[in-house]
């Protein structure tokens, strides 16, 4: 049997194979056009049990077939795998709008939403109904024969853009590697780093020490490497990926123009003035302009941080390390000397302290404490060595849900952190359903030894932030209390809202009674001094201004483009960036850099005019965060009503009221602002 259609359990991974991607997905695809047949022929009033379930059962098997293999796409990459996934999802991608736009089902929905028995439905069922007839709509359902034809023409050519960028942008970042024989060019790198990087030489069967693109490498040379040319080599290269100045198949130049305006042509067709507007339907924000006001009025409080984060730099830069005028590859480095003479600690100092070792179960026992379960390892089959595998309990030792854990950086793996859903809860005719996730990262992994030992992985402070991000995203699917696939976990929820439980999980990396007993120096097993946590929360806002007005500048971006412009080239994409940076910016990065062709956030994941949710969630995420501050930060009653109105509720209700529900009022930006340290005058 195909192992990618045995839904009785945890995927197969042990035995997965590309040659068995096309027949899994080959039967499956037939399997659900022959029940949409059906179910659009029968002449029975459609209800819950007849219509909805077996719907719901066969996406099911189909998503969870399909997702397999993306999640072996994006951590397992390889040419047979690749074209198994592009050869195929132009498959999905013509079923998925053909099933958006059948005028049989999309009545047979709204028949049940305008049904009596509809006000007998549980909440999460009518809100699935509800989502359902709105994707409809969304979906091209009530369009004209010859305006579907080219609706299913443009999700067609998307499909593809969308995966041709990430593939050009994991060509292009896999592709470089700059090998240094000098040792002088190398004075200042850590010595892990530098041991990493002997390594990888050594693989490719050359001497010296390789450094390439994937973070562990590049951002440690960003910050420490005192040999100027040698960082802006490596900044060039990575400011210039899947651009004109590499091969050209691998530029991602055309695709963005062509993604964008595709975009903008399938949201008229529906009706909607811009793609910005389109994607805003099943957000909580309200409009593209209501978006834009947010984000500029975040903008004006900010800049003024941002611009004296800058002089600061700048007068540092030329008094103390007699740089000349900062060029983009000195930022990282004069950042770092400057927040080590500024508060007497760097990065790479604080990392011996991290060890996944210590880190792993600290951050468990934040939730133990917090939500009364327990994490234990346990085995299934993975994808790859490193690969670990966690199921979580309730006080009743009642199985709650399992996660993979991925994390370490490698070739052939995408970049950046992600959580991504195995199974989702849900309640079957054999009970409930146990959910599963994905939660993968990009750390470096072990290298040396300490003692006689292998050392383990260490983390710098950033990355133990990370790994509680993604975590947060692992429980709002794990913890979920709704039964209904639709609504349960992240499903349904809205895409500004989703980052509220990652973001919230942040906040106790700042916490000493959290951090300490996660921390033991790799060598000492000493605990992190209290005097060196001192020096980390004083350096909390350290350049935070910076850092605001840049993620608004994203989001800036990624709304204008999607919104402001009635067709887009390659310049206007250049002069949509130009202009954003001269209203929100404080660093403008040189005329070579390329920043958009590596945007995949938003040219080919789930944030195109969406990544402005970063900063929306976090609104709410620092709120919700604030009533702990209030009530004791590990009050397991406080965790407990979190846990219950936040977690539980997944898409079953709008996010607002569960927000709401938990804080006992709407959200405010008071405690944003107080977190980033921007309550001051500047």
């Amino acid at each position: 049997m195909n192992p990618l259609l045995d839904f009785s359990g945890l995927p197969h991974f042990d035995a997965f194979k590309p040659a068995l991607v096309t027949p899994a997905t080959e039967q499956l695809l037939a399997e659900n056009r022959a029940l949409i047949a059906r179910l659009a022929a029968d002449s029975t009033t459609p209800g819950w049990d007849n219509f909805v379930v077996p719907l719901a059962d066969a996406h099911e098997r189909l998503n969870r077939a399909w997702g397999q293999v993306g999640h072996m796409n994006s951590v397992m990459n390889s040419p047979e795998l690749r074209e198994a996934y592009n050869s195929n999802l132009p498959k999905l991608t013509q079923y998925y709008t053909e099933l958006g736009q059948n005028p049989a089902l999309y009545a047979k929905y709204r028949a049940l939403n305008d049904s009596p028995a509809f006000a007998a439905l549980t909440a999460a069922q009518r809100a699935v109904i509800e989502h359902e007839v709105r994707d409809f709509k969304l979906g091209g359902a009530e369009l004209p024969a010859d305006k579907k034809r080219r609706y299913t023409e443009i999700r067609d050519r998307l499909s593809a853009l969308t995966s041709r960028f990430s593939d050009n942008l994991l060509d292009a970042t896999d592709g470089f590697g700059h090998f240094v024989s000098d040792e002088a060019e190398l004075k200042g790198i850590p010595d892990d780093v530098l041991e990493a990087a002997r390594n990888a030489a050594e693989k490719d069967g050359k001497p010296g020490w390789k450094f390439t693109l994937h973070a562990p490498s590049y951002l440690p040379l960003m910050q420490y490497a005192e040999h100027r040319p040698l960082r802006e080599l490596m900044y060039r290269a990575s400011a210039t990926r899947a651009a004109e100045f590499g091969k050209p198949e691998w530029d991602n130049t055309p695709l963005i123009t062509e993604i964008v305006n595709l975009r903008r042509e399938m949201a008229q067709l529906l009706g909607f003035a811009s793609f910005g507007a389109y994607s805003l339907e099943a957000k909580m924000a309200e409009s593209p302009a209501q978006v834009i006001k947010f984000l500029e009025d975040l903008a004006v409080k900010a800049k003024p941080f941002a611009l004296r984060d800058l002089e600061e730099l700048n007068a540092f830069a030329r008094d103390e390390l007699k740089l000349p005028p900062l060029a983009a590859w000195d930022i990282p480095f004069a950042s770092e000397k400057l927040r080590a003479a500024r508060f007497a600690f760097s990065d790479q100092e604080v990392k011996q302290y991290f060890p996944e070792t210590r880190v792993l179960p600290g951050m468990f026992k934040v939730i133990e404490t917090l939500y009364g379960l327990s994490i234990r390892e346990e085995q299934a089959p993975v994808w790859h060595a490193d690969v670990r595998f966690f199921g979580i309990y309730d006080d009743k030792n009642k199985l709650v849900g399992q996660f993979y854990l991925d994390l370490y950086a490698r070739q052939a793996k995408r970049g950046g952190a992600w959580m991504d859903e195995v199974m989702a809860r849900r309640r079957t005719t054999q009970g409930i359903q146990t959910p599963v996730a994905y939660l993968n990262c990009n750390f470096s992994p072990p290298v040396g030894e300490s003692g006689g030992k292998k050392r383990p992985a260490l983390f710098t402070h950033d990355e133990v932030i990370t790994l509680f991000h993604e975590f947060g995203h692992g429980l709002h699917h794990l913890l979920t209390q709704v039964e209904e696939l639709g609504v349960s976990g992240i499903n349904g929820v809205e895409w500004d809202a989703v980052e509220l439980p990652s973001q919230f999980m942040e906040n106790y990396c700042w916490e000493w009674r959290v951090l300490e007993p996660m921390t033991a120096h790799v060598d000492t097993q000493a605990p992190l001094p209290r005097a060196l946590f001192d020096k980390m929360l004083a350096a909390k806002n350290f350049q935070s201004g910076m850092q605001t007005v840049r993620q608004i500048e994203f989001s800036l971006f990624d709304m204008q483009l999607h919104h402001s412009y009635a067709v887009v080239d390659d310049k206007t994409v250049k002069a949509a960036l130009d202009a954003v940076r001269r209203e929100v910016a404080v660093l403008i990065p040189p005329a070579f850099n390329r920043f958009a062709n590596s945007f995949s956030h938003i040219f080919s994941g789930g944030y195109a005019a969406g990544y402005y949710s970063y900063k929306w969630a976090e609104v709410l995420s620092a709120d919700a965060y604030s009533l702990f501050e209030e009530r004791g930060v590990l009050n397991p009653e406080i965790g407990a009503r979190f846990r219950d109105e936040v977690l539980a509720m997944g898409g079953s209700r709008p996010a607002l009221e569960s927000f709401v529900a938990f804080r006992g009022r709407e959200p405010n930006i008071d405690a944003l602002l107080r977190h980033n340290g921007m309550v001051a005058a500047a």
